[in-house]
């Protein structure tokens, strides 16, 4: 490995036994984050490691064109907003909200900057296939956010083409817009490329958190104007939660409950915001999976509060401790050790 690469310190958070063994170790890192004070209130491994904000960032990267009047130009709702926070997975649902805002913006679906794919979801893309589906790009999991750049640079009368490299004027303002919310000078910052093709901003983890406070609790946001804009995305996403990731994904079981903001991040990020807490919190595991995402964050959640009871009984019927084998019998179980 090269010297240049610096490795965060991570820490074991949970493993899963079989046969009262230990078979599997899932590292990484959590950080607790006040919204208040900015303040790091407890963390496991190296919360100040840089970590990319990756799609935990979309409603943050939605501020932008909604303060450009993007909404009001072309007539989106509350489920269009949800939408540009969304990491969405091809149900039904999500793609017609997906093609009313794409219609009502007048954006060709030629105008995305990624490449076609099938839809993420593994029942709609049999759907599909049984259907003879061919790729679409309104499938990709951000097209929610492409849509809101698209339509933010044509109400602004900048090119559509180009509108995912760094120096298009809508990425520049964008990044400027992220790094803010974080709280992150423009030093503390890497820029790289997301999965999706535009500008994904690199920052200590524990600013991850503080962006998710921020979002539970909007009045402590640094800018009054951008607060409201992120509260808007925020709230419809708690309105629409099955839209922003899909039936039984993390996210969209904790966006149910009105006192939680949440998202997902790929490789392994996972950010939380609690209203009535005023907490911000960031989870990230070091292989990059999801694997552990369940255990992990149940257990924070009966440390810290912030749910009802209903989402936290819908947490543990969909992550249950003890897990099955092809027989249905129990095979083993996870446990957090952090």
């Amino acid at each position: 490995m090269s010297d240049r690469i610096q490795m965060p310190g991570d820490v074991p958070l949970a493993v899963t036994t079989r046969g009262g063994l230990a078979e599997n170790e899932h590292r990484g890192r959590i950080c607790v984050v006040s919204a208040d004070s900015g303040e790091l209130l407890e963390s496991y491994g190296d919360a100040r490691a840089h970590a990319y904000i990756r799609s935990t960032g979309k409603p943050i990267q939605a501020i932008e064109p909604l303060l450009g009047g993007a909404a009001e130009a072309f007539g989106w709702e509350d489920r269009h907003l949800a939408m540009m926070g969304a990491s969405q997975r091809g149900h039904a649902e999500q793609v017609a909200a997906l093609e009313e805002m794409r219609e009502r913006a007048g954006i060709p679906e030629e105008a995305f900057a990624f490449r076609a794919v099938a839809p993420a979801n593994a029942q709609s893309r049999d759907e599909w296939a049984r259907q003879g589906g061919h790729p679409r790009k309104i499938y990709h999991t951000c097209a929610g956010k492409h849509l809101g750049m698209l339509a933010w640079s044509k109400l602004m009368g900048w090119p559509l083409e180009g509108y995912a490299e760094p120096d298009h004027p809508a990425q520049k303002r964008i990044v400027a817009r992220v790094r803010e919310w974080m709280g992150a000078a423009e030093e503390e910052t890497t820029v790289g490329r997301d999965g999706c093709g535009i500008p994904v901003a690199a920052a200590p983890m524990w600013r991850t958190a503080l962006a998710y406070a921020r979002l539970a609790c909007p009045d402590a946001a640094p800018d009054e104007a951008a607060a409201r804009a992120a509260d808007r995305v925020a709230r419809a996403m708690n309105r629409h939660p099955e839209l922003v990731e899909g039936p039984g994904r993390l996210a969209s079981l904790l966006l149910a409950d009105p006192n939680v903001v949440a998202k997902s991040g790929a490789q392994g990020l996972f950010a939380i915001g609690l209203r009535k807490e005023r907490l911000g919190i960031a989870v990230h595991l070091s292989d990059g999976s999801e694997a552990a995402w369940g255990p992990v964050v149940i257990a924070l959640l009966e440390k810290l509060g912030g749910v009802s009871e209903e989402t936290m009984a819908s947490l543990r019927a969909r992550y249950p401790r003890t897990f099955l084998n092809d027989a249905g019998d129990e095979a083993g179980t996870w446990e957090v050790v952090f």
